[in-house]
């Protein structure tokens, strides 16, 4: 469960910038849009939460963010070698910036313990590292570690509440790689949870979504009734899904594509299946009709692409980040997705969905509490502020939320001007 994160000198993002999950004061939608986290409740989280704003105004960044820090936990340790670069591009609208590291933090549940993990770092390496643990309410600081720029080293401090061969995982640690990937990958049990939370928990999608290979994995086994659930709820008319494996053929390779990658392509896909996806509908009379999934529309397409995901972040609880969610769908199947996240009957691991959008419909206070909405514009210096609803108090229940957006009481609009008339 994704509580707060914080991100700073990355891309669009200057200063740092927070969001957060946390529930705020109100009531409303309370049984449906939030929750009680933490060993003893003490909690209160959000189920959603979705971002708008202009075009180029840093939404995107914002997922960017917390790829690029996904990426460099499950990877710096395991498929990097010494000098190989990290994948952080700092502000590079500002001088005091560009040389500068990039800053990313954390704080996530995992079995009702609470987590506070972070770090800093340039292409070159990490600058600095960071985690606490709040094991009994009361943070303990696992290690932190702080690169020396004067004396070319790390200082390090390594606390007594982690446990394990902490002086073999530090000398271990190579300066463009994480202590926390390091100890993991040499078998640190305690430290598990918090590499697991990533490479596990954490799920995202980019502006395309996802094929739609994880749905047809579920109709193959023998989990397709949910897929069909997920499609029937959204009123799309198809009867049956099926799914048809076939060894590859290379003829079917454009004629005009070079032999070397013909050759490199045949070599990859030796022994492999294609897998097509058939959508079955019925005619008037009743007579099953078979069509290729890309017959069918964008919409339905990006539906089914979607209810594999869907389906396993809410029966497993995972924290879902998706980037413009409102693509090819009608605002009313938009809505539809959302709300699965604030059913409790059917969010019962408490799974989250953080998406950006430009789908307005929805921005009403039926569907989102006020402190699940945030913003995104960029200032005079083209640096992205993140900012919520909140910040604004709309009044409960009462405000149009969807018209005082696009009215601009709440900013994040884009600028438009008049087109030059020699274009």
């Amino acid at each position: 469960m994704l509580i707060e994160m914080n991100v700073a000198n990355f891309r669009s993002f200057s200063d740092v910038q927070t969001f957060s999950l946390v529930k705020g004061k109100g009531e409303e939608l309370v049984g449906s849009n939030s929750f009680k986290a933490g060993l003893t409740n003490e909690l209160e989280l959000l189920r959603s939460a979705a971002i708008y704003g202009p075009n180029a105004s840093g939404k995107s960044n914002f997922l960017r963010a917390l790829r690029a820090m996904r990426l460099i936990v499950l990877e710096s340790a395991a498929n990097q070698q010494r000098g190989d670069l990290l994948s952080v591009t700092p502000f590079r609208l500002s001088p005091d910036t560009r040389q500068a590291p990039s800053e990313f933090e954390v704080t996530f549940l995992v079995d009702g313990i609470r987590y506070q993990y972070g770090f800093s770092a340039t292409a070159e390496q990490i600058h600095e590292e960071w985690l606490l643990a709040y094991p009994k309410g009361r943070a303990q600081r696992w290690f932190t570690r702080v690169w020396l720029a004067e004396q070319n080293r790390f200082e390090w401090e390594l606390g007594n509440n982690l446990a394990g061969e902490k002086q073999l995982w530090q000398k271990s640690t190579r300066d463009n790689a994480l202590f926390l990937s390091t100890a993991v990958q040499l078998n640190s049990e305690q430290l598990q949870p918090v590499f697991d939370w990533f490479k596990t928990t954490l799920r995202m999608a980019n502006v395309d979504g996802w094929g739609p290979s994880f749905s047809a994995h579920l109709c193959e086994n023998n989990e397709k009734s949910k897929v069909m659930d997920f499609l029937n709820a959204a009123d799309i008319h198809i009867d049956d899904v099926q799914i048809e494996t076939r060894p590859f053929d290379l003829n079917e390779l454009p004629d005009d594509m070079p032999d070397s990658l013909k050759s490199l392509i045949a070599g990859q896909m030796k022994g492999e299946k294609v897998r097509e996806i058939k959508t079955i509908h019925k005619d008037s009379e009743g007579n099953l009709v078979t069509f290729d999934l890309d017959d069918e529309s964008d919409g339905t397409q990006k539906l089914f692409a979607f209810a594999g995901p869907w389906i396993d972040s809410l029966e497993n609880g995972y924290v879902l980040f998706i980037d413009e969610l409102h693509g090819n769908l009608h605002p009313r199947l938009v809505r539809y997705l959302v709300e699965l996240f604030h059913n409790p009957e059917i969010n019962t691991k408490n799974a989250q969905l953080i998406f950006t959008t430009h789908e307005t419909s929805i921005l009403n206070q039926d569907v989102f509490r006020r402190d699940q909405i945030w913003f995104c514009e960029k200032d005079k210096k083209q640096a992205t502020s993140l900012y919520p609803l909140t910040d604004f108090s709309p009044r409960k229940g009462r405000e149009n939320l969807e018209l005082a957006y696009l009215s601009g009481r709440y900013g994040a609009l884009p600028f438009v001007k008049h087109v030059r008339s020699t274009i």
